[in-house]
């Protein structure tokens, strides 16, 4: 079986993600100094790196030796957060163009009130976020403004 390129080279840590230090670099820092804050908003072009960043910041937040802006690579955390990994019930990916109705973010509003299974922080990352209707943005607004501790 093939597999696609971007998946075969995403990056696991931050000083693997090429071209994008104005990117990586702030939040490095941010982690380093443990001045994370409770939303990133990622744009840009498509490929450019944007959900792999996500990625990274979860497994980085949820790194037994963490926060740290290097995660070790060997707790169960990393493991499951690691590229091709199996995943985290904790780091939530959901992807906004086909789940973008208010029901959808009543859902995960509901959803991340929940302490994390089995990490530090529960991690939502809104794939392609810009398809969300209104009413969701206006359904999710609060959740964002002041998240529980753990999100």
């Amino acid at each position: 079986m093939s597999l696609a390129l971007y998946r075969k080279y995403r990056p696991g840590s931050f000083a693997e993600v090429v071209g994008q230090s104005h990117v990586t670099g702030p939040l490095r820092q941010a982690l380093t100094n443990g001045r994370i804050s409770h939303a990133y908003l990622f744009s840009g072009p498509r490929g450019c790196g944007k959900t792999s960043s996500a990625r990274i910041m979860a497994r980085s937040l949820n790194c037994e030796q963490g926060p740290t802006p290097d995660p070790c690579g060997t707790c169960a955390s990393c493991v499951a957060l690691a590229p091709n990994g199996p995943g985290s019930l904790d780091v939530i990916e959901i992807d906004a163009a086909s789940h973008n109705g208010v029901d959808d973010a009543r859902d995960l509003r509901e959803r991340a009130f929940f302490a994390p299974v089995s990490s530090r922080y529960k991690v939502y990352i809104i794939d392609e976020a810009h398809m969300v209707t209104t009413a969701a943005f206006n359904a999710l607004l609060k959740l964002v403004e002041e998240p529980p501790e753990f999100v």
